[in-house]
């Protein structure tokens, strides 16, 4: 049923708690898992330290993603990571389709009413436009 979940991670405590879920669920199916952390650059297009800034978050991007490759790797799941920029939802939707996921695993805030419309969410984003499956996850 599912071979290949994509687990979407900013290292925040909500992907932590999606990584759980996805490990389980690869641990049980025999599934891959394929951490992905998307820098988000465009608020950083205009600032003459873009460079800089993306570098530090490409480093964040490779914490985020050992920790989804070590719990997967301590449940005896097998595990990819990549580090790629872009937008972030796009780039979700886009990863997945390149590389046959069968199922997307997501943290989510839980924002209600005013919070979700103004931030807005990722993972809704990506729950409307893949083609997949997503299971959104919340911590706590």
């Amino acid at each position: 049923m599912y071979d290949e979940i994509l687990v979407p991670t900013d290292g925040s405590p909500e992907a932590e708690a999606a990584v759980e879920h996805a490990v389980d669920i690869a641990a049980t199916y025999g599934a891959r898992i394929h951490a992905l952390y998307v820098v988000d650059t465009s608020p950083y297009a205009t600032l003459d330290a873009t460079e800089t800034v993306v570098e530090d978050l490409e480093d964040e991007g490779e914490d985020a993603v050992e920790y989804v490759t070590t719990a997967a790797a301590d449940a005896g799941v097998e595990a990819r990571s990549t580090i790629t920029n872009g937008n972030v939802h796009e780039a979700i939707t886009t990863y997945a389709r390149a590389n046959d996921i069968d199922l997307i695993v997501m943290g989510t805030h839980g924002r209600r009413g005013l919070g979700r419309v103004l931030v807005g969410s990722v993972t809704e984003r990506v729950v409307r436009t893949a083609d997949v499956p997503v299971l959104t996850v919340r911590s706590g």
